[in-house]
């Protein structure tokens, strides 16, 4: 059968429909997946076009998958951090969502106090378990989305469940059904898509939901979700390990419409922000993520880091107060006492801080040589210069500078009796046999000495 295609403006053969596959032993990739070594990446060569939808958009999980690897936060702090990811989202709502428990009472007050600050974005849903009980719940608050665990690898399916896949589809689609009959919209969560048997489960499986959804006239959610950061983007990958193979088929062949396919990633490769980025090229509207990337084991994508891909892809914030992730940064610490790696791009103590003398020279210079970009203004944080034994006088006129946030008229240089006085005492530390750095406490302390009234923090 051919049709045409609005969107090709081309003749297209209809789209091929597969049919679920109830094998009776679970398919668990064991080529890729040996566990006694270390996972596979197999090529078949095979490329699917960029689809790029016209909105992207990040969801938050911070108050679900971000709790799973830590102490709760309190009420409070979830407000807190609520009020701040508002902020942060702009008037176009580009943090669309934030989704929460909801089994507790204090999880159950946090959903209430976030629910009366009346926001447009970003909307609050839940995630629940596939109870009566949780649905009554989720009704009862008035969510109007939740998310439903749908696990789809054989490995869960087989072995947790203890169902065949026939099974296992039923069961999910008469939660779904469930959900529907109480109109709240359902979000799909596909646990361990990248070890799933792609067209034999996952697309047969979709195209199910997606039938349902047509049929109540309520938008069904999928969320892929790679659950041990199996998911690898390179050109040509193999699935079920392939990002853009499977948000292609998700769109192209089980018919899901870009605004209802969701990623979900997990970082044990190093890969969590690439997969999210390669997610959005190739259909999927939505990316999910948490605050510094807080989550199960090496935890989610950072919501942090996608704010600034989704303005590298395209060519603005679209309104999004980046310095306020800044703020979030500072609240982790102070108040929730959260030690954030020094190393950690955008939010770590060190993550502008230029350490090496001949590049401290270069910045007192011109701080575009060695900082990624204006750091001061879209993160109200000025690069610094680390004060050891390599960072030479630039490097201290520099720390100056940068701590009093002087302006251009009151910068000192290089050549200011104060930074020679400070630099003798820095090389008198490190020749008796001191190997870390100055710290910005130390070197108030000498300024006070040497200069007391000088300056003004």
């Amino acid at each position: 059968m051919l049709e045409f295609s609005k969107k090709t403006n081309l003749l297209e053969q209809a789209v091929y429909k597969y049919s679920l596959q109830d094998v009776k032993e679970p398919n668990l990739y064991r080529l890729l997946f040996p566990y006694n070594e270390v996972p596979k990446v197999a090529f078949n060569h095979r490329h699917v076009p960029l689809n790029v939808p016209n909105e992207i958009w990040i969801t938050d999980t911070t108050f679900r998958d971000g709790q799973q690897s830590r102490t709760p936060y309190t009420t409070k702090q979830i407000v807190d951090l609520f009020d701040m990811l508002h902020r942060l989202s702009g008037p176009k709502g580009i943090i669309r969502q934030t989704e929460f428990f909801v089994y507790s009472e204090k999880d159950r007050k946090a959903v209430y106090q976030c629910l009366e600050k009346d926001y447009e974005f970003p909307e609050v849903t839940t995630w629940i378990r596939a109870t009566q009980s949780d649905f009554k719940l989720v009704k009862d608050i008035g969510i109007k989305e939740t998310g439903i665990l749908v696990s789809c690898s054989d490995y869960h399916i087989f072995k947790k469940l203890n169902m065949t896949r026939r099974q296992a589809a039923d069961h999910y689609l008469g939660i779904v059904k469930e959900a529907l009959a109480i109109g709240v919209r359902p979000r799909c969560h596909l646990e361990d898509i990248t070890r799933a048997d792609f067209y034999g489960f996952v697309v047969p499986f979709v195209n199910e939901l997606m039938a349902l959804s047509r049929e109540a006239g309520i938008p069904i959610k999928i969320r892929a979700c790679d659950t041990m950061g199996y998911g690898v983007t390179y050109p040509g990958v193999a699935l079920p390990r392939s990002v853009q193979g499977i948000i292609y088929g998700l769109h192209h062949y089980a018919d899901v419409p870009s605004e209802l396919i969701e990623w979900h990633g997990h970082n044990d490769f190093y890969k969590g922000v690439v997969n999210a980025a390669t997610a959005w090229l190739y259909g999927a509207s939505a990316v999910n993520c948490s605050l510094l990337g807080i989550g199960e084991r090496t935890g989610n994508v950072p919501l942090e880091a996608m704010v600034f891909e989704y303005a590298s892809l395209r060519g603005t914030t679209d309104g999004m107060d980046t310095t306020v992730i800044t703020e979030i940064a500072e609240y982790f610490e102070k108040e929730i006492g959260y030690d954030i790696p020094p190393m950690t791009p955008f939010v770590g103590k060190n993550f502008n801080v230029t350490r090496a003398g001949i590049h401290a020279d270069g910045l007192l210079k011109d701080e575009e040589i060695y900082n990624i970009f204006d750091t001061t203004e879209l993160l109200n944080r000025p690069a610094l210069v680390a004060v050891t034994n390599l960072s030479g006088l630039a490097g201290i006129a520099h720390w100056i500078n940068a701590y009093y946030n002087l302006s251009e008229q009151q910068k000192i240089d290089k050549k200011d009796p104060l930074v020679a006085k400070i630099k003798e005492w820095v090389d008198a530390e490190y020749e008796n046999g001191r190997v870390i750095a100055i710290s910005d406490e130390e070197l108030e302390a000498l300024i006070n000495q040497y200069a007391p009234g000088r300056f003004k923090k």
